[in-house]
């Protein structure tokens, strides 16, 4: 069963295969199958040529898994990788030559 446990669009810079990406998508992943967790870190930049653009394009996604164990999913664990998240993020982005712009959500945050 995978859960996007946070996810939420900000504004951000980045230039990614000649196209502008003025948009992020933000989550953290849970994925959990037979008596594993796994957590992940991803964000996706995205064109967000107009302020209701929110098409994503997959050619600019990185990821990186955070947590992976024998369990389950545990509120506690998920609020420690919410607090480390943008420093996370920060550091994929920065692989892909971009930057989130933390102080500027497109829209509200979604838990799952």
């Amino acid at each position: 069963m995978t859960v996007d446990v946070y996810k939420r669009y900000y504004a951000a810079k980045a230039e990614i295969n000649g196209v502008p990406r003025r948009g992020a998508l933000v989550l953290l992943i849970a994925d959990s199958a037979e008596g594993r967790i796994r957590y992940e870190a991803a964000v996706s930049f995205f064109p967000h040529r107009e302020e209701t653009d929110f098409s994503i394009s997959y050619d600019a996604y990185s990821s990186a898994v955070l947590y992976e164990a024998a369990g389950r999913r545990s509120k506690k664990r998920e609020e420690k990788l919410l607090a480390a998240l943008p420093a996370e993020i920060d550091r994929l982005a920065a692989q892909e030559g971009g930057e989130v712009l933390w102080d500027r959500p497109l829209r509200e945050e979604r838990r799952g």
